[in-house]
């Protein structure tokens, strides 16, 4: 049960199951005798279900399913009590109820087990269980109701809320809401049993076993379980009705008598103290008389544990003080509050509550109003220390950094002390003592801190301390003022006296912040937000963020009439009304107290303070201020001054500034009236006299950078001007005064803030004077902008910017469709700026005029879209297509930015918009449109375009064909005829068609889809020169195609776009498209292009919109054939047949019948109709095509009249026979007779000894076309030749291959290349017709034909190919030129991967020995190694892998060299371990490499992939790496063993398979999985690697080296695995951890797999021991036998394998002692874990060494073994003392080690 890791009995491989266990007894029940605990029980209620005899009548009351799951359900394991619950469920949901009412009887014994067990999972399905057995059996359950309530009371308040729901859940499926209490009133006798069983009896220990079940694990239950029946007990006590909680009252007070009851008020664990004192609350309130007869214990166990900070306790804890100090009256007798609890009570407030300050703070008050007058005198000194240590808690740390925390501290400090005012109203010293301390001592201290701290601004203390101020005014407030029914009404000289201290005492605070000479801005922001917050309680931060929230709150509002915001705090678990009566007892003046109603209340803002004290603050405030701002220039003191103004913006406060400020009288009339035009009335405002005599003073100083906060002032003062025209005039007089432009944008923006603003300052905003005023800042403007001005300091910079900040807010602003400034004066300013811009858009120096073109664009953008009719006028037009031109140019060539740009975009696309709306169908010359169209085709004939400005330029004209296609009317009417205006003529096209680079045909001419014999160009003409610039055609295709296009999708639901004027245009589209494809998307500039076309699927669109274009791409082909025949035969493939339906538009056989009348009509034939029929062949019928074969054949052999054009009758034939054309074998017969009768009388047509350089293309096609046919013919017919026709091809062929072979400097010509490929296509075809001759063709071959084969052809064609392929790379160097033969070299490397390994051995290649190269091979094998091997790092792939296939096959039999020279070494020899190199050639490879891959991979970390571009410089050193270690492992694995140890040696001094190992960690991906099989299935582990010389897939490319990399660390475990773990106990830990995981995931359970299959399929016997494997356990045994000794090893493979220690374990053993069984396990552990082979050679070394145990050889005293493990010698060093014999590397590793030559078993010199 739950042991899946212990160690199971030899063989039985399946794991133990209590389910099978149980199974098995209900089968066998009536055979198995009874078991211990499963017999009959005399009882009514058994916990289990009797299987056995005797018990019949109980077993035929209960299902035998049933009976099986009940009996799981009583097994100690939890997965399967937890399976067997959820089975228990399922079952009562499904059988019917009958059958479920049998298991009722046994349920409640074992639901009271399994609902508190242990495992949570368990009692959350118990009670989802429970559910269903009570849906089920409904009203059945009652008889059993009693003995299952008390543990289902329980479960309800288990302390996992999952099981506790499931619980409630089921409660509520077996009883409703209004039956509930009656359920729990008629089980509560058994319920409060459980509970006091479990309270006072139960401990951890009789709980659970202990035995069985941990201690922790015990503990935990039992702490549980005694929350839960603590939480059980409130909840019955809640829910029984009074009666009931009356009748159990004797009972409780015998639970309540126990003295191990309250000591759960001191518990260690902390739920358990909660839930005690949860139900001492609930005691107190619902048994008050119990509480009362225990209050002794019920009041030392609350009060004096108030200190309890713990936050599932805290709650509770204070619900219980609050009830115990209201409830019971003489609570205060039992402790003693000065000593034992106030003592704790103030180092907790001191402490901020420690983190608990929102769930204690609002008992503070509750709890001080039922403190006894005893506790509280004096009361000074009480509430002195009370709020003391309440405002200290202000600094604790946790109270610092929460807003929630700080905030109820300060709510609770500001209601206890307004409550402590009301309790001290009299005039008597002691209250005033008090009310004086409450003041001056604690709370202007409090507001005095928070001046100084943000966070207390922003908190709850001034939104508080102004509702304390509005209660106190109304209480102070003189006699007749109140309403009659107000309860408060009256005189109070308190609260008069209270006013009159906090004024007096804040004025002195305010004060001295304020009259400072460097105050603090924070403390200024603070006296700030204070004033105006007693002005507007509500406009605190804190009070607009408490507004949003809502929360059920305890009021105290009859303390001191509060309205329910004043005063507020959560009490869990105490009624509200409680509470209050609490307070309401404690106060009685409360009954006189008046509610002073808030916001929320009443709907509307709070009245404001009835007294002056407030304004008499702010006026003081203000003149002291000013004096510091005209005496000292404060900018601090004037930041406030505004702060203030905005506040309180009265005349009373405007005198006074006046009157500190003016201190020189004023004689000048003008100063009279301030130039407002003799309005005295206006002038003697004191506002206006501050704001035009000192505020705009200030506004123009030049130091100025910040006047915010002057506007704000500025609009302060214009509160109190009692008209508009008075603000007009006041605004107009600014206007004039020459402020900064800023300023005049700051203003302006706050006049039009919002709709009440403008409407209050309309007449300055619609005046003449701003208007006249903005109309000469944008001359000013676009003069500077023309003339490309900018000054160099930083305030002219600024004042540039506002500037067009500020003509850009008049023109952009509208209100109710109205314009912010006069109509009139908008028009004129956006006349100027169009003129600008016409003067402006020929001047090349745009950088310089960028802010010009940018407000401009801003301009235009708001004229087209807003002025009807605009586009009208000429001059608007040109405007457009000037921003048209700058949006459709290179950002390089306008030096625009991108916000810029976009600007551009949009006010030309609604310019356009505009445009379409006002036009007719017709694009008449001169227009926008027509202008757009002849400037767009001058950009791409004349224009050289990259890819970049390309992209710009379609984009643009997109834009604008897509907003023609979005206006539904104008703008389709449109669309035709701007594309035909925008379309290239016929001539047009010819000139950019003739203008594309010829490279294009040596993709399709090597490729053989096109035959091409023209005149080929010189050598320069094939090196494609880089350039950034595109040629004409493929941008002007580009441009057209998207544009049409989009054109034709936008136009598809209203009806298709009309094509036929556009066939031409669409076919060179498709022209362009080919030319793309032909150059193999190279050179970059050309790569980019096609990357811009995917991006925006043009190939598919086009493709989707070019129907009934076959026509015209016939005719093209027809009369010009080349690239256009190629277009063609995209175009009909394209859309074939897919999926075996024809999709729509596809080409159809009847299509190309229509386009020729007979395949006569080609003939005669010529290139281009040849280039032609080529398309079309594969798409013409049968009988069509053998017509064509029968011409062709006929035309070959009357050869005479045509020896012009031989080459194209070839062709043609070929074409028909690659189309599967059916042919006669005489007509084949009498082709081949034609070409033999060539050879004699036309052999210049065959090019022996002819160079290639000087050759025509057609003599090269003509030779091409006749390799290509004899190539199918032996493909496909070669029973066709006779020993004539054999002989005719093999001296052919040779001829053919030494002619190419002693013309390599032609090679760079794409038809020498195809002159070598086909070739070589000859020649790799008949190496495979030779390796595996097709069925029935071997007895129709000339006699002796395979053997010169063999012996002459063979060796004549290798001996030619070798040099060949090592002379290319020599005349050719550079690999990315782009003369570069890689398809001819590619040819070469395929065909010479059919050599065999005797002729590479016995090679022909000059002699390449390096001097100093240690080696023991053959110099030819040597030579072919040092020629070959520097090749596998040439950057082109065919190459090395030609070059890989090639040494593969001569690795093994360079180990026999070596095994040579190793068998001539002295046996004497006592030095170090011999250690041998590798091929020397291989390893200088590898040394040149690993420099190479560090730089290549160092930054890539272990464990990480690393991706490799394909065919980059990384891909081809990577690359060859891997080749040579792959050949290298090659080698090692066809050496015999005693040299594998020499290697291996090398190896590890020479930390190269280190090396390997780390690089294969970068180039191994993450996921090895094969491409498409997502992460399952086949991964490159499990797939072999096809190293193909040519390439498949582009994709298989891409994952070349991740793949060969996984197969050489495949490779490396299975043939070096005592190295790679070697390697791998060295590394850091988090490579181990990488390696051991990838290594487990992906690379063990095969490689174990095959090691176990290679045991299995081994066919290696051995004398006297035999070995089988176990695959499914990974396990091998290995059983060896002489005579009577018997002995029996298992071998088991780990997990990790071969990574982990593979484990030998002991069988049986008969006649061998322990000491010598233990050595021969060591030994065979050693081999098998150092020795790098498989475990079938481990075994045969360990047999022998054994052998040699038995033959007397003796073990050498330092190994203990007879064979060494790894040189495998004898021991033969004798020591002359002792007379053992040790072997020679143990000696020499014994005296390195120890530094002694003594004998390491007598301790002797060793001679």
């Amino acid at each position: 049960m739950g042991g899946k890791n212990k160690q199971r009995t030899k063989g039985n491989v399946r794991p133990s199951s209590s389910g099978r266990a149980a199974e098995l007894l209900a089968r066998e029940g009536g055979v198995v005798p009874g078991f211990v605990g499963f017999g009959v029980s005399a009882s009514n209620d058994p916990g289990y279900v009797p299987a056995v005899h005797g018990a019949e009548e109980i077993d035929n009351l209960v299902d035998a399913d049933f009976r099986l799951v009940l009996r799981k359900l009583s097994k100690r394991d939890a997965v399967t009590k937890l399976k067997a619950v959820q089975e228990f469920a399922t079952m009562c949901q499904e059988r019917e109820p009958d059958v479920v009412k049998g298991v009722l009887p046994y349920w409640p014994r074992i639901y009271c087990k399994i609902s508190v067990d242990h495992d949570r999972r368990v009692r959350e399905a118990t009670q989802q269980a429970f559910e269903q057995l009570i849906l089920k059996v409904r009203r059945n359950l009652a008889p059993y109701l009693k003995s299952l309530m008390g543990h289902w009371l329980i479960a309800q308040c288990d302390t996992y809320t999952p099981a506790s729901s499931s619980a409630s859940t089921a409660f509520q499926a077996a009883f409703p809401l209004n039956k509930q209490p009656g359920a729990l009133s008629f089980c509560r006798e058994e319920i409060l049993s459980v509970l006091q069983e479990t309270l006072l009896k139960e401990t951890a220990d009789t709980l659970s076993d202990p035995q069985n079940v941990p201690e922790e694990e015990r503990e935990a239950k039992y702490v549980r379980l005694l929350t839960s029946s603590l939480l059980a007990l409130k909840r019955l006590l809640i829910h029984l009705p009074p009666p009931d909680r009356e009748a159990l009252s004797e009972r409780l007070a015998q639970l309540l008598a126990q003295g191990k009851f309250w000591k759960y008020s001191k518990h260690k664990t902390p739920q358990v103290r909660g839930a005690f004192f949860e139900v001492v609350a609930c005691l107190c309130e619902l048994v008050p008389q119990l509480a009362q007869a225990e209050s002794p214990r019920v009041c030392s166990s609350v009060l004096l544990s108030i200190d309890d900070t713990e936050p599932l306790v805290l709650p509770a804890l204070w619900a219980a003080v609050l009830h115990v100090v209201s409830g019971i009256t003489d609570c205060w007798t039992h402790v003693n509050a000065r000593k034992g609890m106030m003592p704790k009570l103030w180092v907790l407030l001191k402490e901020g509550g420690k983190g608990l300050a929102t769930a204690l703070h609002p008992n503070l008050l509750p709890f001080i109003s039922k403190l006894p007058e005893e506790i509280t005198t004096p009361a000074l000194d009480f509430y002195t220390t009370f709020f003391t240590n309440v405002i200290l808690g202000l600094s604790s740390d946790r109270a610092v950094t929460s807003p929630s925390e700080s905030g109820a501290i300060i709510v609770a400090t500001v209601e206890c002390l307004r409550y402590c005012l009301l309790q001290h109203t009299g005039d008597a010293p002691q209250q005033r003592s008090v009310q004086s301390m409450l003041i001056s001592d604690q709370l202007l201290p409090l507001i005095d801190r928070a001046l100084e701290s943000t966070a207390l601004q922003t908190g709850p203390l001034f939104p508080q301390a102004a509702d304390m101020l509005l209660s106190w005014e109304k209480r102070a407030a003189p006699a007749g003022t109140h309403d009659d029914d107000d309860p408060a009404a009256g005189t109070d000289a308190t609260f008069q006296r209270a006013l009159a201290d906090f004024w007096d005492g804040l004025g002195r605070l305010c004060l001295r912040h304020v009259d400072s000479e460097d105050p603090e801005q924070n403390s200024l922001e603070g006296i700030a937000a204070l004033l105006r917050v007693i002005q507007n309680p509500e406009s605190g931060s804190w009070r607009q963020a408490k507004r949003k929230k809502k929360s059920v709150k305890v009021s105290f509002s009859s303390l001191e009439g509060k309205e329910p915001g004043e005063g507020e705090e959560e009490v869990e678990e105490v009624p509200q009304e409680e509470v209050v009566a609490v307070a309401r007892a404690q106060e009685p003046q409360a009954k006189e107290a008046v509610s002073v109603p808030t916001a929320a209340a009443s709907g509307g803002s709070p009245p404001p303070l009835r007294s002056g004290h407030l304004v008499e603050l702010v006026c003081q405030l203000a003149e002291v201020n000013m004096v510091h701002v005209t005496e000292r220039g404060s900018e601090r003191h004037l930041r406030f001054l505004s702060m203030l103004l905005q506040s309180f913006a009265t005349q009373q406060v405007f005198t006074v500034l006046l009157q500190s400020a003016e201190t020189e009288p004023e004689t000048e009339p003008e100063k009279k009236d301030l130039g407002l035009g003799g309005d005295a009335a206006l002038a003697r405002n004191p506002a206006v006299r501050f704001l035009l005599l000192r505020v705009v003073d200030w506004l123009r100083q030049e130091d100025r950078r910040d006047t915010d906060f002057l506007v704000d002032m500025v609009f302060s003062a214009l509160q109190c001007c009692s008209t508009g025209d008075e603000k007009t005039r006041i605004l107009n007089h600014i206007t004039t005064m020459n402020l900064e432009w800023g300023i005049l944008l700051q203003i302006i923006q706050k006049a039009s803030a919002d709709a009440v603003c403008i409407a209050e300052y309309r007449g300055w905003l619609k005046g003449c004077v701003l208007g006249e005023c903005l109309m000469g800042l944008a001359a000013v403007l676009c003069e500077r902008g023309l003339r490309g001005s900018s000054s160099s300091s930083s305030s002219s910079a600024s004042s540039h910017t506002h500037s067009w900040a500020l003509i850009s807010q008049v023109l952009s602003h509208q209100h109710n469709n109205e314009t912010l400034i006069g109509k009139e004066y908008v028009e004129k300013i956006i006349d100027k700026l169009h003129a600008t811009l016409s003067e402006a858009k020929g001047m090349s120096d745009a950088g310089n005029m960028e802010p010009l073109v940018s407000f401009i664009s801003d301009v235009a953008a708001n004229f087209f879209s807003s002025v009807k009719g605009c586009l009208l006028l000429s001059s608007a037009e040109e405007l457009l297509l000037t921003v048209f031109q700058l949006c459709a140019q290179d950002q390089s060539l306008t030096c625009l930015s991108d916000p810029l740009l976009q600007k551009l975009k949009q006010a030309c696309c609604a310019g356009v918009r505009s445009l379409v709306n006002l036009l007719d169908s017709e694009v008449v010359e001169g227009t926008f449109l027509h202008s757009v169209a002849l400037w767009v085709k001058n950009q791409l004939i004349s224009a050289s375009l990259g890819v970049k400005s390309l992209q710009i330029l379609v984009q643009s004209v997109q834009s604008l064909v897509e907003t023609l296609c979005s206006a539904k009317q104008n703008g389709r009417s449109l669309l035709p005829n701007f594309l035909l205006c925008l379309s290239l003529s016929d001539e047009e096209w010819r000139k950019i068609r003739q203008a594309l680079p010829p490279q294009w045909v040596k993709s399709s001419l090597l490729s053989g889809r096109l035959r091409a014999s023209c005149t080929y160009p010189c050598m320069d003409a094939w090196k494609f020169r880089s350039c950034a610039r595109l040629p004409a055609h493929l941008c002007a295709s580009a441009l057209l195609a998207q544009v049409i296009c989009t054109a034709a999708e936008a136009t598809a639901g209203d009806g298709a776009l009309e094509l036929p004027p556009l066939k031409h245009t669409v076919a060179e589209i498709l022209y362009a498209f080919q030319w793309c494809s032909e150059m193999e998307y190279s050179p970059a500039t050309v790569s980019d292009f096609h990357k811009l076309l995917q991006e925006w699927n043009l190939i598919t669109r086009v493709h989707n919109i070019s129907s009934h274009l076959l026509q015209t791409l016939f005719t093209r082909s027809l009369t010009e054939g080349s690239l256009w025949a190629l277009t063609t035969s995209s175009y009909i493939h394209t859309g074939e047949v897919t999926h075996g339906e024809v999709t729509p538009g596809a080409v159809t056989p009847g299509d190309i019948k229509g386009l020729y009348g007979s395949v006569e009509s080609f003939f005669p034939l010529t290139e281009k109709s040849v280039n032609t029929l080529q398309v079309l062949c594969p798409s013409l019928p049968r009988d069509e095509r053998e017509t064509l074969t029968a011409l062709a054949i006929a035309e070959l052999l009357n050869w005479q009249e045509i020896d012009h054009n031989v080459s194209s009758y070839l062709a043609v034939l070929h074409c028909c026979l690659r189309a599967e054309t059916p042919v006669e074998d005489d007509l084949l017969l009498a082709a081949l007779a034609t070409m033999m009768e060539w050879r004699n009388s036309k052999e210049e047509w065959f090019l022996f000894n002819s160079d290639l350089g000087k050759v025509s293309a057609e003599d090269l096609c003509l030779a091409v076309e006749m390799m290509r046919f004899l190539s199918w013919v032996l493909t496909h017919s070669p029973a066709v030749f006779g020993e004539a026709q054999w002989d005719f091809l093999l001296c052919t062929v040779l001829a053919w291959l030494e002619t190419a072979s002693e013309n390599t400097s032609a090679f760079w010509n794409p038809w020498v290349q195809l002159f070598v490929c086909e070739t070589c296509e000859l020649i790799v075809r008949l190496n495979e017709f030779f390796t595996a001759p097709p069925p029935g063709v071997v007895e129709q071959l000339p006699a002796e034909l395979c053997t010169e084969w063999q012996e002459f052809f063979s060796e004549g064609i290798n001996s030619l190919l070798l040099p060949l392929l090592v002379k290319i790379p020599d005349h050719f160097r550079e690999p990315d030129d782009p003369l570069f033969p890689l398809p001819a070299l590619r040819a070469v490397g395929e065909a010479l991967t059919h050599i065999p390994a005797p002729q590479l051995v016995q090679n022909r290649l000059p002699a390449r020995l390096v001097a100093g190269q240690r080696s023991n091979l053959p110099d030819a094998l040597q030579t072919l190694l040092n020629t070959l091997t520097p090749l596998l790092l040439f950057k082109a792939r065919p190459l090395q892998l030609s070059v890989y296939h090639m040494l593969n096959k001569v690795m093994p039999q360079l180990p026999e060299s070596d095994s040579e020279s190793d068998n001539s070494k002295s046996e004497e020899d006592d030095g170090e371990e011999p250690s041998l190199s590798p091929p020397a050639a291989l390893m200088s490879i590898l040394t040149a490499t690993e420099e190479l891959l560090e730089n290549i991979l160092g930054g890539v970390q272990v464990g990480e992939f690393a991706v490799v571009q394909p065919l980059s410089v990384e891909h081809c050193c990577i690359l060859g790496y891997l080749l040579a270690w792959k050949l290298l492992l090659t080698f090692f694995k066809a050496s015999p063993s005693n040299l594998r140890v020499q290697y291996s040696q090398y190896l590890k001094k020479s930390r190269s398979l280190h090396q390997l190992l780390l690089h294969l960690f970068r180039l191994m991906p993450e996921n090895p999985f094969l491409p498409g099989n997502g992460t399952e299935g086949k991964t490159f582990f499990t797939e072999p690697l096809a190293l193909s010389v040519r390439i498949s897939e582009a994709d298989s490319l891409r994952w070349e080296v991740p793949h060969l990399a996984c197969s050489m660390y495949y490779g490396a475990l299975k043939d070096l695995p005592a190295m790679v773990r070697l390697w791998w106990n060295s590394q850091e830990k988090r490579v181990f951890s990488a390696v051991d995981k990838f290594t487990s995931r992906y690379v063990s359970s095969v490689l174990s797999a095959q090691e176990i299959a290679s045991v299995h399929a081994s066919t290696q016997t051995f004398d006297s021991m035999a070995v089988k494997a176990r695959t499914t356990t990974r396990e091998v045994i290995a059983t060896y036998s002489v005579d009577d000794i018997f002995i029996e090893l298992v071998i088991q493979l780990p997990h990790n394998y071969p990574l982990g220690s593979i484990s030998v374990e002991s069988g049986r053993r008969v006649g061998v002692a322990v000491q010598q069984w233990r050595n021969w396990m060591l030994q065979l552990s050693t081999y098998l874990t150092h020795q790098n082979g498989s475990i079938m050679e481990g075994l045969a070394l360990w047999k022998t060494n054994v052998d040699k145990r038995f033959e007397g050889v003796e073990d050498c005293m330092i190994c203990f073994s007879v064979i060494h493990g790894s040189n495998y010698s004898l021991p033969k060093k004798g020591c002359r003392t002792c007379k053992k014999k040790f072997h020679s590397a143990c000696l020499y590793k014994w005296f390195t080690s120890s530094n002694k030559s003594t004998c390491p078993l007598c301790r002797e010199t060793f001679f």
